[in-house]
């Protein structure tokens, strides 16, 4: 499946991080076997990095057990804040088709000496020590001084029957355990990494100044809604701390905004952005900047951290909804100077920060989540003014459009790009091809073509597409999704059918599509569409040069799009067509329909 070739585009590229002297990582290109060790170790590395939030390759390393006499361990993490401890199995398999039909067996599922493990036993029941890293790790746990408050729980980044699903814990010594099979991993660590969207912060730690050469304390209210009770704090905060959060979180700090972090950088502003940063010692930054508006579930500020002029604002469950130019900005800059070790263009910098929590512990009503997301709505149309931002962007976040990109990436491997942007990491990186993405506009032109409306399909403005009203009439729910895929994939097999009419490949790719929903049937397999759409496609369009002789017979086209001349030095007499204007005009439709019988 597509799925798992992306998986194992990404394997590789989280591979390839290694440094040159980890050379397990690196095997040359006729060492099958040590390759596929090497990506089983990468596949580790994938969750780690995705579910921990770690980014550098020699910090997950540290984390990797897996090796001979690992104890049946492959890699473990310490959640400090949490107070929890993972032990990770993983079965990385080599093909597709094992990856998602072989589970792992009863035999490797005992082999986890988990108990013997943490009570610090040192060797395995057959006497043979544990490889090095397992011997790290039982120093590791012993370094933790309230190791008793922890938590345990087994991680297996494999499939499990459903015979010993209800055995899981008794298996693995009695400890709970948390499956991630096939599925799990393409839509919880493949879409995440390559959206940008992969580690999701619960608490953001914000150290503020509160100096005198600083704005200092914060101002809070407590406005009442007619949706909820919210706190505000407003305060102003260093541009580093900013910078350092989207650098980190990119896209998963950025849900509920209109724009992804990489469609940001479009437009000047961010070059303004950028210079009342770089050109100035002082700090006009806070004066030039419109601030950044952030939500969340509740916030805490304390000035008593044990740090002389400093404060700090704790976040729960951040969501940056406006300001994310200024954010993406920031971050920019952040990676740039970084690197040269000049982050001092940062200090005395200061920017306006407004929290807006929503007291969820006093508001309680079962309609409360429903009436947050309306809330977030209006608050993102009327503060998401410092750039443009277009309808299409307000619909990003609809329901439907959620729904529908969670759906075509598990049944197509597809991308539906509701955000402009979005899969601009996974691109970068190399994780995906930039054919795998859907763009928004063209797919709702293709919903308009499979809706027998070809003709607005082709000519309609998508601005007015994304007007709330003609939106929700196009995509009301996703219970078509599989026909607009399978309509959006013979759309772009039509100009590789051969044909002997020019205008099949100019003006009548809609008309085709609307043409080819009519035959479409929802039992038809998706393992099947590529070859039904081909033979599909060769029918119609080997007819389409008799349909248009067709169109050219009707007395109502020949009087608007087929017009009968006459050439005044010949005397000839011959028709003037009007293609472009005929595939965009009112006769259309009823042709298609007379012609094609839907």
């Amino acid at each position: 499946m597509t799925q798992y070739s992306d998986l194992l585009r990404i394997i590789d590229s989280l591979r390839l991080e290694a440094p040159l002297n980890y050379v397990r990582y690196h095997p040359k290109a006729e060492e099958v076997e040590k390759l596929e060790n090497a990506r089983g170790r990468a596949f580790i590395h994938l969750y780690l990095k995705v579910t921990f939030g770690l980014i550098e390759f020699n910090e997950r390393e540290n984390y990797i057990t897996d090796d001979g006499y690992d104890g049946g361990i492959d890699a473990y993490y310490v959640d400090q804040e949490n107070k929890k401890l993972y032990f990770i199995q993983s079965k990385f398999r080599n093909s597709d088709l094992n990856f998602e039909n072989k589970d792992i067996t009863f035999e490797e599922l005992l082999s986890m000496d988990i108990g013997r493990i943490v009570e610090g036993e040192e060797e395995g029941e057959d006497g043979i020590k544990y490889n090095r890293k397992i011997q790290n790790l039982i120093k590791h746990l012993q370094s933790i001084s309230d190791l008793p408050k922890y938590s345990y729980e087994i991680i297996l980044l494999a499939n499990v029957k459903s015979s010993l699903r209800p055995k899981l814990n008794k298996l693995t010594g009695g400890y709970p355990v948390d499956v991630y099979n096939f599925q799990r991993i393409y839509s919880e660590l493949v879409f995440p990494l390559v959206s940008g969207s992969y580690y999701n912060i619960s608490e953001l730690k914000i150290t503020i100044n509160v100096d005198r050469n600083s704005a200092g304390h914060r101002i809070q209210y407590y406005p009442v809604t007619k949706y909820s009770e919210c706190t505000v704090n407003a305060l102003f905060v260093p541009t580093v701390e900013i910078a350092k959060i989207l650098s980190k979180y990119k896209n998963s700090i950025l849900k509920f905004n209109p724009r992804s972090y990489l469609d940001l950088s479009a437009g000047s502003i961010n070059e303004k952005i950028s210079k009342s940063i770089t050109d100035f010692n002082t700090n006009e930054f806070a004066l030039f900047n419109n601030g950044i508006t952030m939500l969340s579930d509740d916030t805490v500020y304390s000035d008593k951290v044990g740090k002389k002029n400093k404060a700090e604002v704790l976040v729960t469950n951040p969501q940056i909804i406006n300001g994310g130019q200024t954010a993406y900005t920031l971050s920019i800059l952040y990676d740039r100077f970084l690197k040269n070790d000049t982050l001092h263009i940062f200090e005395n910098k200061e920017v306006l920060l407004k929290i807006i929590s929503f007291n969820i512990e006093e508001n309680d009503s079962k309609n409360f989540e429903e009436n947050k997301l309306k809330l977030i709505e209006q608050i993102s149309i009327a503060t998401n003014q410092q750039s443009p931002v277009f309808e299409a962007d307000r619909r990003a976040n609809d329901k439907v459009q959620i729904e529908l990109q969670k759906l075509i990436y598990q049944d197509f491997g597809m991308f539906y790009e509701r955000k402009r942007g979005e899969f601009g990491d996974g691109i970068r990186s190399g994780y995906i091809d930039r054919s795998k993405i859907i763009d928004r506009e063209h797919f709702i032109r293709i919903c308009l073509a499979s809706q027998n409306n070809p003709v607005q399909a082709r000519a309609g403005s998508v601005a007015n597409f994304f007007n709330k009203p003609t939106f929700d009439s196009i995509l009301p729910d996703t219970s078509n999704f599989r026909k607009y895929i399978f309509c959006l994939k013979a759309f772009e097999k039509i100009i590789h059918i051969k044909s002997d009419s020019s205008n099949v490949r100019f003006n009548a790719r809609h008309s085709i599509t609307s043409v080819i929903s009519n035959r479409f049937n929802n039992s038809f397999e998706i393992k099947d569409y590529d070859n039904l759409i081909d033979t599909h496609l060769t029918d119609i369009i080997g007819n389409w040069s008799n349909f248009e002789d067709y169109a050219r017979q009707t007395i109502e086209n020949q009087k608007y799009y087929f017009k009968e001349r006459f050439d005044k030095e010949t005397g000839e007499r011959f028709i003037e067509t009007n293609w472009t204007a005929y595939y965009k005009g009112r006769t259309l439709l009823n042709d298609l329909k007379e012609y094609f019988i839907f």
